[in-house]
C-alpha cells in the first residue's frame, strides 16, 4: 500500500514535502478500534467485506481477484483487532481458511487488550462436512470453534472434537440462530467479533439485526456475471440503516466503515 488517507480532508494525512503518504498499522488499527460492546449482547458485530462497482462480492468464486494490497492491509489489520473471525463453512471451503496467525506488529497491542496471540477462527456450519485434516483444525495457535445447531448429527460433533476443534451449539435446530452465535461467544469472553461472510452468513446477520458494524471495500472493477451479492438470503421487511463513520482512500478503492444507526 503507497498511500492511504481521509477523503474528506487528505490534506491532514500528508508529509512536511507535501507528499501523500502511508498509513502506519498502528494508525490503521487506531482508525478501526472496537467500541464498546453493544449494550443487548455484550458483543460488537462487524463485518469486513468487498464489492464491485456492479455489486459483485466474488469472481470465480473468490474474492481476491477483486482486492487489492490496501485492502489486505486492512483485512490484516481487521483480524488482528478481533477476538474471533466468524466464517461460514462454504467461504472456509472457498477461501482455503487457514489458522490465524499471531503478528508482531499487533503483539503488544493485543496484550494490552488482554487478548490472545491471534484471534480464533470460528466456523458456522450445520452439517459439519468439513475437512478436519486441513491445518485449520490441526495445527491452530488456538482451538477452531465450530458453531452449529442441537440437531447436527452426534458422529460430526465427535469428529470435529476428536480433531481438536470446539463445538458451540448455537442453534436448536438444525442450522444456527445468528443472535445465538453473538450471544455465545460473548458468554466466551469473546467480545470483538469479526465476520467475513460469506454472502449467506452477513445475510442472516443482517436479517436478525445483530450486526454493529460494515466495513466495505468498494473495488474499482466491473465483473457483470451472476456473482453473489455481500449479503443474501431473506429480505428485511424494512431496509436497515447505517451511519457513514469513516471512508478512506486508495487507488480509487474505498474504505469504508458504517454502524448501525
Amino acid at each position: 500500500m503507497r498511500r492511504l488517507f481521509p477523503v474528506t480532508d487528505r490534506t491532514a494525512e500528508r508529509d512536511s514535502a507535501g507528499e501523500d503518504r502511508e498509513w502506519s498499522l498502528a494508525e490503521l488499527a487506531d482508525a478501526y478500534a472496537y467500541p464498546e460492546p453493544d449494550g443487548r449482547t455484550g458483543a460488537w458485530l462487524r463485518a469486513n467485506m468487498v464489492s464491485t462497482l456492479d455489486g459483485a462480492a466474488q469472481h470465480d468464486g473468490r474474492s481476491q481477484p477483486i482486492s487489492s494490497a490496501a485492502d489486505m492491509r486492512i483485512f490484516g489489520t481487521l483480524r488482528a483487532l478481533a477476538d474471533v473471525v466468524i466464517a461460514g463453512a462454504e467461504t472456509v471451503r472457498q477461501e482455503g481458511y487457514r489458522p490465524a496467525r499471531a503478528r508482531a506488529e499487533f503483539a503488544e497491542l493485543r496484550q494490552a487488550a488482554g487478548q490472545g496471540p491471534a484471534p480464533v477462527i470460528a466456523v458456522v456450519s450445520a452439517s459439519l462436512e468439513l475437512d478436519f485434516s486441513l491445518p485449520l483444525f490441526t495445527s491452530p495457535l488456538v482451538p477452531t470453534l465450530i458453531l452449529t445447531g442441537a440437531a447436527a448429527a452426534p458422529d460430526r460433533v465427535a469428529a470435529a472434537e476428536k480433531a481438536g476443534a470446539r463445538v458451540v451449539i448455537a442453534g436448536d435446530g438444525v442450522g444456527v440462530d445468528p443472535a445465538r452465535v453473538v450471544r455465545a461467544l460473548a458468554g466466551l469472553g469473546h467480545t470483538r467479533l469479526l465476520t467475513e461472510g460469506g454472502p449467506r452468513l452477513l445475510g442472516q446477520f443482517v436479517a436478525a439485526g445483530v450486526l454493529d458494524e460494515l466495513c466495505l471495500t468498494v473495488s474499482p472493477m466491473l465483473t457483470a456475471g451472476d456473482a453473489q451479492r455481500i449479503a443474501g438470503g431473506p429480505s428485511v421487511e424494512v431496509p436497515r440503516r447505517f451511519a457513514l463513520a469513516s471512508l478512506l482512500e486508495e487507488e480509487g478503492f474505498l474504505f469504508g466503515r458504517y454502524r448501525r444507526d
